[in-house]
């Protein structure tokens, strides 16, 4: 009997199932992790679009919630009747714009391109006089390159239905969470173990109220922008005698578009107002600069500081890199949703420090007494 147990012994330490050295299992153990980490990459970028698309869902979600909570101060009605005037105010200040674009500004438009060209033109005939050496063949080579690159970026968002149609999906989506947000925060709650859910509540109602006052701030200041914007250039222009700028409309509405992408947006448009400036002479395009500064800094120095004591308050140069890296990856989706999205990482870290250091303290009051 002994015998028999020993060879059965041995048979199960040269099975080839078996691994008995401890540095092959070290060494298949670290492979195994490799593999783990790689394929959980491939299927975080495999469905990072649909999760990114949500999540824009999300930040939808918060601007519509934060109106029906501004409306729920005044008119005591239900929360889908709020949410319902939220949306047809939406949808009318839209239809405005479109006729308002259409009827007066669809020229302008039509030679907006044509004036920027001509005026990179004369830029480039200023720098040659200059002594630069600068080849405008190269030059436009160049910016093909630039845009046929922007143009494969862009076409990421065409990774789950196409542009339009992942537009229509966020609208949708957003409106569903809106009209009866706790409806989706139990059930992903009641996924999470039971000891997790208060945690879970708590972090999430600091997002929410984190992502309503950025969404807020960040509409006030498109709207302040793009109405000093078409103050300055169409109304004080001309008072001061140099008359109004072109395109003063379409100028502000880009600036104030432009202006919900922090840093990249306004260095977009104030490169566009200063080209459409000097169009109309030096003392135009000189004006025009002072206008992009002096907006710039009205909204950086009083509208962003008021917004940030309530927000998430984030370093510029974190923010610009975040946008550069998620433009790169999800193209404009991705830079336009970099900002909420940083806002809402930072949210979630420091409520985990925060659940550190009461872990911390409650494990001290436990040992001392």
């Amino acid at each position: 009997m002994a015998d028999e147990q020993h060879i059965e012994d041995q048979d199960l330490g040269t099975s080839p199932s078996r691994i008995n050295d401890p540095r092959i299992r070290h060494e298949i153990s670290r492979a195994i992790v490799w593999v783990a980490v790689v394929g959980t990459v491939v299927l975080a970028v495999w469905i990072a679009r649909p999760l990114l698309v949500i999540f824009g869902a999300m930040v939808f979600a918060s601007m519509i919630d934060g109106g029906s909570r501004l409306l729920g101060r005044v008119l005591d009605i239900g929360r889908s009747w709020r949410v319902a005037i939220v949306l047809a105010a939406s949808v009318a200040f839209l239809l405005w714009l479109g006729y308002f674009a259409g009827a007066t500004i669809s020229q302008e438009a039509a030679q907006f391109p044509a004036i920027i060209e001509r005026q990179l033109g004369e830029l480039l005939a200023w720098a040659r006089t200059q002594g630069f050496q600068i080849d405008q063949d190269h030059l436009q080579n160049y910016l093909g390159n630039i845009g046929s690159g922007i143009s494969t970026v862009t076409r990421a968002l065409g990774g789950i239905l196409g542009g339009v149609a992942t537009v229509v999906l966020i609208g949708v989506i957003g409106i569903y969470v809106a009209i009866d947000p706790m409806l989706y925060e139990r059930g992903v709650a009641w996924m999470l173990p039971r000891e997790q859910r208060e945690p879970f509540y708590k972090t999430a109602a600091r997002m929410g109220q984190t992502m309503r006052r950025l969404m807020a701030g960040r509409l006030l200041g498109m709207v302040v922008e793009a109405i000093f914007t078409y103050v300055m250039l169409a109304i004080v222009a001309p008072l001061i005698g140099i008359g109004a700028v072109p395109m003063a409309a379409l100028l502000a509405i880009l600036t104030g578009l432009l202006a919900f992408v922090p840093n990249l947006g306004a260095i977009i448009s104030g490169i566009l107002m200063v080209l459409v400036g000097f169009s109309g002479g030096v003392e135009m395009g000189l004006y025009t600069i002072f206008v992009y500064f002096f907006v710039q800094n009205f909204d950086g120095y009083v509208v962003i500081p008021m917004i940030a004591k309530k927000t998430v308050d984030l370093a510029p140069a974190l923010v610009l890199a975040f946008q550069l890296i998620m433009g790169i990856l999800f193209g404009i989706l991705g830079l336009f949703l970099a900002d909420p999205l940083l806002a809402m990482i930072k949210v979630a870290l420091e409520r985990r420090a925060e659940r550190a250091e009461e872990d911390q303290l409650e494990k001290g009051a436990t040992n001392g007494a």
